[in-house]
């Protein structure tokens, strides 16, 4: 009963002082909610309550990651504009078609694999080449691929399979 009475004391003074909430919504100031009852708030278990800053922090990493995932490069090309399109020679002769693109552990483009001769999926051979060996040329209002080699070339170039097991390409036996 004395606690009681103790505290009752105590808000007395902060209220007489201004310092207590009912004492500021008296005043005209809107009470402050605690943050277990401020909306789109959780209540944690004890102790595990999260700071203000915590909050704050995981809110600017959301939306940090949000604003890259919005924003795309203005010079971005498509991986569409290589993947499965036909390689052309100087003398617009195709060459080979991009089976693959070849990315580096740091995600750059380093080499495609491009499916030359046959028919049909039939006959022909895989070859790395470097992806800087490709140029982007536009004729007519349409995208292709040109490249400074001739057929014969990448035909003689050493061979690729691709193996399922390990996920690589892998040289051909001979």
């Amino acid at each position: 009963m004395v606690k009681g009475h103790e505290e009752a004391i105590s808000k007395f003074e902060a209220a007489s002082k201004g310092d207590d909430e009912s004492s500021k919504s008296a005043q005209g100031e809107p009470p402050v909610a605690s943050e277990a009852t401020k909306p789109g708030s959780e209540i944690a278990p004890s102790g595990a309550a999260k700071t203000e800053a915590a909050t704050q922090a995981e809110t600017k990493k959301e939306d940090k990651a949000a604003e890259k995932m919005a924003t795309v490069p203005s010079d971005a090309v498509s991986v569409n504009d290589y993947y499965k399109q036909n390689v052309y020679n100087s003398s617009d002769n195709t060459i080979g078609e991009v089976s693959d693109v070849l990315l580096d552990k740091s995600g750059r483009v380093k080499a495609v694999i491009l499916s030359v001769g046959g028919f049909l999926g039939l006959g022909g051979k895989y070859v790395s080449v470097p992806f800087n060996a490709l140029q982007v040329t536009e004729k007519n209002g349409k995208r292709y691929l040109v490249m400074d080699t001739t057929k014969e070339a990448l035909k003689s170039a050493p061979g690729y399979k691709y193996d399922n097991t390990t996920g690589k390409w892998v040289p051909e036996k001979a």
